[in-house]
């Protein structure tokens, strides 16, 4: 009986499209994951009957995979901006880039095994890096390509990424507060499962490490898809009996919610609580004081994961590259200097 393509699947432990687009030397699939298919190929003795595909003629089409979330993720200018950077390379290289998006994990799953089976894609960016993430365990155990903005957390010595240097960023961003004087900086955050947070969070403690500052776990703060109107921890945070002087927020849509808090319990910014933010985003520019935020690039990282994802599809044997993107803080009104604290 001949050897079909499921058992070749079965025991090379991926699935049978994973075959099919090896057969076909398709750019898609990991130069890794092509040898361990023809490996077991060649133990069962099977024979493909499909033809390769056509020199010169590269697959037309890149996924970029947006988080998890119901609204949360539509509302950040960081993605919008950094879609646009993708958008912007692809275009000047004829490839067509396509958003999945999804209210969970769950649904973005199904949505990439569905995208995954058609044989005009080239690959996947993910705009997010988090721990223990289904979607980017299918995707390497598949052997597909993709690209990862932020440091990837599995895998990864074998996943291209850009990002940037978020542990200085958050470093920075507090010892700019305690050069002003600034002695009592707390922290608030997204999820600690995403990693940008969780590595700014980290630099800002080394700041405070290296002058002698306890880190206060009442001044960190990880709110989870935290809306503007949903701001309860900040007014905990604020209404501390030793309240902080300063705060580090890790984007521009936090030090927003934390401005309305200050206003609404009567306090101000900077007088009262300078804060320093991060993406540079409009939010920054149009808030009564404007923030002072670090400008991560974000359209830079889009246009350099498009530019590593199809660079790896035309170029299959390229070894895994991890790219930072540099940031630089655009000091606005939303800090102060204090004489003492």
């Amino acid at each position: 009986m001949a050897v079909t393509i499921k058992e070749v699947a079965a025991l090379a432990g991926v699935s049978p499209s994973t075959v099919s687009r090896t057969c076909k030397d398709h750019p898609s699939i990991s130069r890794e994951t092509k040898e361990k298919v023809r490996r077991a190929m060649a133990e069962l003795g099977y024979e493909p009957n499909i033809q390769p595909l056509s020199a010169g003629q590269p697959p037309q089409l890149i996924s970029v995979i947006l988080p998890p979330s119901a609204k949360d993720v539509y509302e950040n200018a960081f993605y919008l901006e950094t879609i646009r950077g993708i958008s912007q390379f692809c275009n000047g290289r004829e490839y067509i880039s396509a958003v999945v998006t999804g209210n969970d994990e769950r649904e973005i799953l199904q949505a990439v095994r569905t995208l995954a089976k058609d044989e005009r894609m080239g690959g996947f960016i993910m705009l997010y890096s988090k721990q223990d993430d289904a979607v980017v365990d299918y995707l390497y155990n598949e052997g597909l390509l993709y690209v990862m903005i932020g440091k990837a957390k599995q895998y990864a010595n074998q996943t291209v990424y850009i990002d940037n240097d978020n542990l200085l960023a958050g470093q920075e961003a507090a010892e700019y507060l305690y050069q002003l004087g600034h002695r009592r900086i707390a922290y608030v955050g997204s999820e600690y499962a995403m990693y940008f947070s969780a590595e700014r969070k980290e630099g800002y403690q080394r700041a405070l490490f290296k002058h002698g500052l306890p880190v206060n776990p009442d001044y960190c703060i990880e709110a989870d898809r935290l809306s503007l109107d949903e701001n309860g921890p900040f007014q905990k945070l604020l209404e501390q009996k030793d309240r902080p002087t300063a705060v580090v927020a890790s984007d521009d849509i936090l030090a927003v919610a934390l401005e309305r808090t200050c206003i609404r319990l009567g306090l101000s910014v900077p007088a009262d609580v300078s804060i320093v933010s991060f993406n540079n985003s409009l939010l920054a520019r149009i808030t009564s004081p404007q923030l002072t935020s670090s400008d991560v690039n974000s359209c830079q990282l889009g246009m350099e994961a498009a530019s590593q994802l199809i660079n790896h599809i035309e170029n299959p044997n390229l070894l895994a590259t991890k790219i930072i993107v540099p940031h630089v803080m655009v000091v606005r009104g939303s800090c102060r200097q204090i004489v003492s604290d």
